[in-house]
């Protein structure tokens, strides 16, 4: 990950210089064609979610990128905006901690369903903890993911109806809309708000929408919101530049939602993004405390042929320490088919050190 991406308890400006920092404070069941369809989404709430109301036919223009900022008002009028949903959303916008790692998530319903990424839930049916806006901590389970695009789903255990964000749509959102990107760099830390970033959406298709709102590690499966502090998509992934931060598509949850509900986990090792001839090595994994956790170990693939397994914690490859999820998918993917690493792991008290040859990804 690069060093340069530092967390920061302001709002950042996205690339638009003009707008002011804004500080806050301190398996599917089957059913005849003639059945109801499977829930989109998560179950009705009795409370009503976090939301703002609309905006005026300008405002929306602003926030859209149908017009440009023309004056000190017009500013004010995204400023303002932005100051808002930045409030409004902190109390849904949560930690979560589980193997020894860290990442974010936003809770949907007042239930307690917890969107995140794939990534950072792993595996169904491990104990999680849920870490709130004022420090509790509560605890719950993962449910399903989809590793392909990186979605995961959560549940908090108990009865207590907790405050929640609205799902919205991230199909037909428009270049240059204004969005906010919120998450615990580095994990929840007690005396700090979840840091917020401001940005606009550069790219949006199926596969991950991509905005200038700058994520670091621990970032992972916190919210993307709009205007109206809606959730429009998840953080997933960072690339080699402050504007590449790839966030899942919210559409994808409340397509897939009966099988992530059912905890059903799919995709396999496949990283979001890959394409057929990339490099290769056949693992999925999460964060951890000391590097990332594999979780998956393809049969057959080249991580397993080398040795490696479920439950290692990748420490390095190559000459680069692995600090992230992140780390390890970049460090993968910019290695040569063919090459041989050093992969450094730690399993259980013991330091191993095996060779992968790189494999090519062939679909």
């Amino acid at each position: 990950m690069p060093q340069s991406r530092r967390e920061s308890t302001r709002l950042w400006p996205g690339w638009c210089g003009a707008l002011l920092l804004l500080v806050l404070p301190p398996a599917r069941a089957a059913g005849d064609v003639t059945s109801a369809p499977p829930q989109a989404g998560p179950p009705q709430s009795s409370t009503p979610p976090i939301t703002l109301p609309p905006l005026d036919d300008h405002a929306e223009k602003l926030f859209t990128g149908r017009a440009a900022p023309a004056s000190k008002e017009d500013l004010r009028v995204l400023e303002e905006r932005l100051r808002k949903v930045s409030a409004a959303v902190l109390p849904c916008t949560v930690g979560v901690e589980l193997g020894g790692g860290s990442g974010s998530g936003v809770i949907v319903s007042e239930d307690g369903f917890v969107l995140t990424a794939g990534h950072v839930s792993g595996k169904p049916g491990r104990k999680v903890t849920i870490v709130l806006q004022d420090g509790r901590r509560v605890p719950g389970k993962t449910l399903g993911a989809n590793m392909g695009i990186d979605s995961g789903l959560i549940k908090i255990d108990g009865e207590e109806k907790w405050p929640h964000a609205e799902i919205g749509r991230s199909q037909g959102l428009a270049l240059g809309t204004w969005c906010v990107a919120v998450g615990h760099p580095g994990g929840f830390q007690p005396g700090r708000t979840a840091p917020i970033r401001v940005g606009r959406i550069l790219v949006n298709k199926p596969g991950g929408i991509v905005t200038d709102c700058m994520l670091v590690g621990g970032d992972s499966g916190g919210p993307l919101f709009d205007a109206r502090a809606r959730v429009i998509g998840i953080n997933s992934r960072i690339g080699d530049s402050v504007t590449e931060n790839v966030c899942v598509p919210v559409d994808t949850f409340r397509d897939t939602w009966p099988r992530l509900a059912a905890g059903e986990a799919w995709g396999g090792s496949r990283q979001p993004g890959a394409r057929k001839g990339d490099p290769f090595i056949g693992v999925a994994g999460e964060e951890h405390e000391a590097g990332v956790l594999l979780t998956e170990v393809q049969p057959g693939g080249p991580a397993d042929k080398a040795g490696l397994q479920v439950d290692d914690v990748v420490l390095r490859f190559g000459t680069g320490t692995i600090g992230s999820f992140e780390d390890l998918v970049k460090a993968v993917r910019g290695s040569k088919p063919g090459a041989g690493i050093a992969v450094e792991v730690q399993r259980g008290a013991e330091k191993k050190t095996v060779t992968v040859i790189i494999g090519k990804r062939e679909e």
